[in-house]
């Protein structure tokens, strides 16, 4: 993999889901430690660009390339090692492991990638002890912290969520609509928390929100409904955004 300070590209990208004609999704540049804000409503296409850029899925033609690496010309185990190694995600519904504690979900991506072990022990002494240090960042007690996750709060969840996408220094940080279920209050307070340890660790953050109110505190904002609906900028590439999604 080369080093580069971009470590998004998207050009010319197609996809197609199984039985619909491909569509053309919007080109899109990020660089190392950038905080950018993808907005747009259901079916505009967020959850397909954090799709492709995770490698979940493959684009029919076109570039998708994460940290140098053009993840349409690796093979599914491929793209599957990359992201474990190279990429956090935040989901909509935190996808936390039910029977699990919270130090042990927290755990995971380090189980999965020698990489992101290998960072956690060099932060702090093992892998459940940066566990704890950034549940620690992120506000959450430590009475909390060998729980059931079935047992914290819907904001704690989402905390236990961030963390583990957090561990490991991945080199991108994704969140698809990660506060959809906050008040506002707790919104502002959990980007507060997120925006400090990507910053800590030089992480590139791309976060998905129908909530454009959250726009103005990113270094910038990609606007998918804007791109669609503009008469001077629509494209082939925009008006098959709601399909894409």
């Amino acid at each position: 993999m080369q080093q580069t300070d971009t470590v998004v590209e998207l050009a010319d990208v197609h996809f197609a889901w199984p039985g619909s004609a491909a569509v053309a999704l919007p080109g899109l540049r990020l660089g190392r430690g950038e905080r950018v804000f993808l907005r747009g409503p259901s079916g505009s296409g967020k959850s397909t660009l954090l799709n492709l850029l995770a490698g979940v899925l493959r684009a029919q033609s076109g570039t998708v390339r994460v940290l140098g690496q053009d993840l349409t010309l690796l093979p599914g185990a491929a793209r599957d090692r990359f992201r474990a190694d190279h990429l956090g995600i935040v989901f909509q519904l935190f996808n936390l492991i039910p029977y699990l504690s919270v130090v042990e979900n927290v755990c995971l991506p380090c189980r999965f990638s020698t990489q992101r072990r290998a960072r956690a022990v060099r932060t702090s002494h093992d892998v459940a002890t940066e566990a704890r240090r950034l549940l620690g960042e992120l506000d959450l007690p430590q009475a909390l912290q060998h729980r059931p996750v079935t047992a914290l709060s819907v904001g704690q969840q989402q905390r236990v969520a961030a963390a583990r996408a957090l561990i490991g220094a991945p080199e991108l940080l994704l969140a698809d609509e990660p506060t959809s279920a906050l008040d506002a209050d707790r919104r502002a307070a959990f980007l507060d928390l997120l925006f400090r340890q990507c910053e800590r660790e030089g992480t590139t953050l791309l976060f998905a929100s129908h909530d454009g109110g959250l726009a103005a505190r990113f270094d910038r904002c990609v606007d998918l409904a804007q791109r669609a609906a503009d008469p001077a900028t629509r494209t082939g590439a925009d008006r098959g955004l709601a399909a894409a999604a």
